[in-house]
């Protein structure tokens, strides 16, 4: 499990700025929309809040929202924000703190499962969130397809983004089904460095830890947008619901 200082206040100062194309109209809005749908009039919970990106926009839409979230800082950075203060946030780890009630939906997206670096530590994660699920609620997560194919043979580094002011590296251990995140920025003249690991799942590992949880697949897509998911998907988004009670549920996919 990542600690409070991977996300200390060097990193909550500039995770907005460096996260810029997640707060684009084309990629917050269908976010957005597909939870707030998905939630209806019942509570969510978005385990790893970090400075409210998904939630304060959630909020505005009406939804009762909580967050669980292990950095102080990244806090504290999202309550300098308008309306921040309507959402409660309780300081923890995603896979084990639990609040009180119970939600409709509990949500983790932009990759955050993967922050959770053993098998275990993100099958507790899902079983923490079908705990604080009603009847009947749904999980969401958001997270990428591991870049496998384009490794070439002997290989274990991948450039995902190339952009002006950033470059992205993925270095893969394929045996330990990790892989560290290699960010380098440089803007104004100065540059800053960021580096993260991950571990990685196939979609079929994510359901069998949904399964152990005691969610099924209600649907899979490739995008918030609800394109298809295939081969050639880069991410996915993924709904597993906690049955309602006395109903023989069976998976369900798209």
């Amino acid at each position: 499990m990542p600690s409070d200082g991977t996300f200390d206040e060097r990193v909550a100062r500039t995770y907005d700025e460096d996260s810029a194309a997640m707060f684009a109209p084309d990629v917050l809005t269908p976010t957005v929309d597909f939870l707030a749908d998905l939630a209806g009039n019942r509570r969510v919970l978005e385990l790893a809040i970090g400075t409210g990106r998904v939630a304060l926009p959630l909020s505005a839409r009406g939804a009762d929202v909580a967050g669980i979230e292990l950095s102080h800082a990244m806090v504290a950075e999202m309550m300098t924000k308008p309306d921040a203060d309507r959402i409660p946030v309780t300081i923890g780890d995603m896979a084990t703190t639990r609040v009180q009630g119970t939600f409709g939906l509990v949500y983790l997206v932009y990759n955050t499962i993967s922050n959770l670096l053993t098998q275990d530590q993100q099958v507790a994660c899902f079983v923490n969130a079908a705990a604080h699920l009603g009847p009947g609620g749904h999980f969401v997560i958001e997270v990428f397809v591991p870049a496998l194919r384009r490794l070439p043979i002997g290989e274990n580094l991948i450039v995902f983004d190339l952009s002006d002011g950033h470059v992205g590296v993925d270095e893969y251990d394929i045996v330990n089904q990790q892989l560290t995140s290699h960010h380098y920025w440089n803007a104004d003249g100065q540059a800053r460095t960021f580096t993260s690991t991950h571990r990685y799942a196939l979609p079929a590992e994510y359901d069998l830890m949904a399964r152990t949880a005691g969610l099924s697949l209600r649907e899979r897509w490739s995008d918030w947008q609800r394109d298809p998911f295939t081969a050639d998907s880069t991410s996915h988004i993924s709904v597993w619901e906690k049955p309602p009670p006395d109903v023989d549920h069976h998976d369900r996919g798209h």
